[in-house]
């Protein structure tokens, strides 16, 4: 069986369970997880090899290196001990940081684009608004894709429209859904109908996720559906200023900060609406297509979302959910009314076969190795 690294800068994000997902879902290619650091009550990868390569205790070479686009040697000599035959790097950020150590071995490379790693204006990254190494994050990304070695996927469509604008050449880019594990998210047991009028939220507390929307659409909400409820999961610069603006304008909102996993899955089994209001943030940076939707989908829990990557490619009427447009507080109102005051029994049992008939993990592994041979 061949080998390939799944690399992440820090090991590993509670929120990106994705990337322990897929990687666990692989069958023909056997992965290691590797990054520079280890993250304090990170996920845990039992199943899976995790390895961790410092770029070093000095601060002089890291920083020659970086600027020299110099390989690290530590990396590319386990990288040659683990007999590795590929890397897939997830986010063009932490791709162009190991690809003179991936050149140098001489392996191929796949980067996953998942949002802001090729949304976010260019203008932003050289401004240094990103750190001084991100200024040349761009230029770096771009000469990165020249190489014949590289290839990318993206999450969605809307990704890869995004990435061909920002200059990478269009036949390097496939699309390919992560997908969820429906096998273990899947609907609670009380039924839609029995539910509360509540709804969740689900994100980071920044500028693209939209709280501050979702905290207006939720005043005008509450003034047409008695008994409203709203949770909101999550943690991020924005959170004072949500819970804020939550007390001046006083509406009841449960705000639990940022949640393992399991508290998710417990939350999605209490509501009856699951809604994300993003935005495009003033640097440009969109989402992908959050897997927060396709989880909430696979629960049987149907969508209000704006989200660039779901609407028109995940949420459709009496499908998914109910998409509507960026910024559009009258909108959001009118469709989360909507769903909450309907039982959405069958409107949950057909978004969640729609979860399963296109948006399954293991299909979506299967069709990852396949990309994987063809490196």
């Amino acid at each position: 069986m061949k080998r390939l690294v799944i690399f992440r800068s820090n090991l590993l994000p509670i929120s990106e369970t994705f990337i322990r997902d897929q990687a666990g879902a692989l069958l023909q290619w056997q992965p290691v997880l590797m990054g520079f650091n280890e993250i304090a009550e990170g996920l845990s990868t039992p199943e899976i090899q995790r390895e961790i390569v410092s770029e070093g205790s000095n601060s002089l070479v890291r920083a020659l290196r970086f600027w020299l686009c110099l390989g690290n040697p530590k990396m590319i000599k386990r990288f040659r001990e683990l007999n590795i035959s590929l890397v897939h790097a997830h986010f063009g950020t932490s791709a162009t940081r190991i690809w003179p150590s991936i050149k140098s071995a001489g392996l191929p490379l796949i980067v996953t684009l998942h949002g802001n790693d090729i949304t976010v204006d260019r203008a932003w990254w050289e401004a240094g608004l990103g750190g001084l190494r991100g200024r040349v994050y761009p230029r770096r990304l771009l000469r990165m894709a020249r190489d014949p070695n590289v290839s990318f996927i993206a999450v969605s469509e809307a990704i890869r429209k995004s990435a061909i604008e920002y200059g990478v050449p269009a036949e390097k880019i496939t699309v390919s859904y992560i997908g969820v594990n429906t096998d273990r998210m899947k609907p609670g047991p009380m039924p839609m109908s029995a539910r509360r009028k509540r709804i969740l939220f689900v994100g980071r507390m920044v500028e693209k996720k939209a709280p501050m929307l979702m905290v207006r659409a939720f005043v005008g909400v509450c003034k047409r559906v008695d008994n409203a409820e709203l949770v909101m999961i999550g943690s991020g610069p924005l959170l004072a200023e949500a819970k804020g603006l939550a007390v001046e304008l006083g509406v009841p909102i449960t705000f639990l900060g940022a949640c393992t996993h399991e508290k998710v899955l417990e939350q999605l089994h209490e509501a009856r609406v699951f809604c994300l209001p993003s935005i495009k943030a003033s640097n440009g940076d969109k989402e992908g297509l959050p897997i927060s939707i396709l989880e909430a989908l696979a629960c049987g829990v149907p969508v209000v979302t704006s989200a660039s990557g779901a609407v028109n490619e995940v949420i459709h009427p009496n499908i998914s959910g109910l998409p509507v447009m960026e910024n559009d507080l009258d909108g959001l109102q009118g469709a989360l009314v909507e769903l909450l005051c309907e039982s959405n029994e069958m409107l949950s049992i057909i978004a969640r076969q729609y979860c399963i008939d296109h948006f399954n993990l293991n299909a979506h592994a299967r069709h990852l190795e396949t990309l994987y041979d063809q490196q």
